[in-house]
């Protein structure tokens, strides 16, 4: 069977004929999740022994078995960016000529930071769905495998009176953990108080069992009878159906179920990666044509023996389904993964939303210190369309209440306000010191009522300096130090500082022993982007968020502290 692919114009043949006769070897590098590297390497060994090759070249492909994590921290390494709650990877960590991660979450996070990250090419060939895993005995008592379950009732669980213990991977270097999450908030919605407090206690309660390596999450389960009331146990995860599956072939004394839930949430989808740096048109033509084989049926046998299923949602032959499994689930679907071709790997979710999601997480588990700084100048007055009149003050305090809720007592927060000349020449003024939240709560809440619209200017570059050293001057260790400041317009201040001193000051204040990170929410039409961004552009790990309806400010307050750069 001879198959030609056109690259760049030149005709390049890739043959797959058992008495084909190559010489010399084009070396294609895969790095694949651990669970579905066996079968990718067995796909591309059968491939190899059928006379694989490229325009008369022999085809060598090297499988290596990496967690997603990793190879998504080498990939944030060489962008020069981080993706939050997860390390960059040491250097003799190296980016594969194809990436296979788990989920194209990893992807959409890395795009979210880094702009320039742009695979030529995104294609799903497995899946796994995200199920709810239980010891069969506690499954039954909820009514498995009779019983629908849902998402809503898995949140109503935290706030009965003896929950069940839940476990869950930590969404920041877990797929699982953060396709759970991106769950759960579906489940909850924002949309009102009630809400946001089953919201913030889920959360609360999940984190009290996360854990970073799946091992260790797995340990925990009951393994005697007697295991089942060890309130050290975990009762239920979320967790993929391949665990499940992995797990039970131990055959352990107390087995796992699987609870399929509904509705179904994003899968994890297995994204065949061809990286950026691939331009070589022979390796390119290598790429695709392994691609090919993992689309072939011998593939999906393959894939089934690892307990992975197609991503059409169907299994192979060897495929050791669990009690309840369905024969298909539903296929893998698009998302806003972007690559070179135009193609998209899977999801239902985009970048943006995954940062809401674990800036979530960050506020609500992880100990930290903001200062928050609010515009409070004469435009802040101007009505808000989409807010049934009121302000656009009134709209950023109601959004700043919000926000303070999803902090926890881990986080010590201060208050400023900002216009002209509210001291003097000085531009801001202080209304709440930064402060531990477990004493202050409801003094930060009550300076909320303080941010009304006065008739000045907007003092911004002055204002920016001075929250930056003031954090720095009582910079926390071992919490993430920010000023978190939201503005609706661009300097405008006859007393203070020009832009270049702005920059200049702000470069000499850095200290990489003491790293601040400076977030930028911009408010409504009105704001200068251009400029904010040249001043984020110079404090590392900064970024400019954009919330032109100012009623979304609530989501982009979240997204703000679960991403690190913003717009580009």
């Amino acid at each position: 069977m001879a198959i030609v692919v056109v690259i760049a114009g030149t005709w390049i043949g890739y043959q797959q004929v058992a008495d084909s006769e190559c010489s010399g070897a084009v070396n294609l590098t895969v790095t694949a999740s651990p669970e579905i590297a066996p079968a990718v390497d067995n796909v591309a060994k059968q491939w190899s022994a059928a006379g694989a090759e490229v325009d008369g070249t022999c085809i060598q492909v090297t499988v290596a078995e990496e967690v997603s994590s990793t190879i998504a921290g080498a990939v944030s390494r060489d962008h020069q960016v981080q993706l939050v709650g997860l390390d960059t990877a040491p250097d003799a960590v190296q980016v594969p000529d194809v990436w296979i991660p788990d989920s194209s979450a990893w992807l959409m996070r890395l795009q979210q930071e880094a702009a320039g990250f742009l695979p030529s090419k995104v294609t799903s060939v497995a899946q796994s769905p995200l199920v709810l895993a239980a010891p069969e005995p506690i499954a039954k008592k909820m009514g498995w495998p009779d019983k629908k379950i849902g998402w809503t009732e898995l949140v109503a669980n935290f706030g009965a009176d003896e929950p069940i213990s839940v476990g869950i991977m930590d969404p920041t270097v877990d797929a699982s953990g953060l396709t759970s999450l991106v769950a759960m908030n579906q489940a909850t919605g924002t949309a009102s108080a009630a809400a946001l407090q089953a919201k913030t206690r889920a959360l609360t309660a999940v984190s009290q069992n996360k854990f970073k390596l799946r091992e260790e999450l797995l340990a925990k389960f009951p393994k005697s009878a007697a295991d089942l009331v060890n309130p050290d146990s975990v009762a239920i995860a979320p967790l993929s159906e391949e665990d499940v599956v992995a797990y039970n072939a131990e055959r352990p004394a107390v087995q796992l179920s699987a609870i399929y839930l509904e509705p179904s949430p994003a899968p994890l989808d297995y994204p065949y990666t061809i990286m950026p740096q691939v331009v070589d048109q022979q390796k390119s033509a290598a790429a695709d044509g392994l691609l090919k084989q993992l689309a072939e049926s011998s593939a999906k046998d393959a894939l089934a023996a690892v307990g992975l299923r197609a991503p059409d949602g169907t299994y192979g032959a060897a495929f050791n389904a669990p009690m309840g499994a369905p024969q298909a689930s539903p296929a893998v679907t698009a998302s806003a993964t972007k690559s070179a071709d135009g193609g998209a790997a899977a999801g239902g979710v985009t970048g943006a939303e995954l940062s809401q999601v674990v800036g979530s997480w960050i506020a609500i588990t992880k100990p930290g210190q903001t200062l928050t700084v609010f515009d409070v100048s004469g435009s802040m007055a101007d009505p808000v369309p989409t807010a049934g009149g009121k302000t656009r003050a009134q709209v950023t305090q109601a959004a700043a209440s919000v926000g303070l809720s999803l902090f926890s007592n881990k986080w010590s927060v201060g208050v400023w306000r900002f216009s002209t000349r509210l001291k003097g020449k000085q531009p801001w003024e202080q209304l709440v010191p930064i402060k531990s939240l477990a004493t202050s709560r409801q003094e930060v809440q009550d300076s909320i009522g303080r941010l009304d619209p006065t008739n000045g200017g907007t003092g911004l570059y002055d204002t920016i300096l001075d929250a930056y050293n003031h954090v720095k001057s009582n910079y926390a260790q071992g919490k993430a130090n920010s000023v978190i400041l939201f503005t609706d317009g661009e300097n405008q201040n006859a007393d203070g500082m020009t832009r270049p001193q702005l920059l200049a000051a702000l470069k000499k204040a850095q200290d990489p022993k003491t790293p601040i990170r400076l977030v930028l929410i911009a408010v409504g039409p009105d704001v200068n982007l251009d400029e904010l961004k040249e001043i984020s552009s110079v404090v590392k790990g900064s970024g400019v968020f954009p919330a032109e309806d100012p009623t979304k400010i609530t989501g982009i307050f979240a997204q703000a502290i679960g991403s690190r750069t913003g717009v580009s």
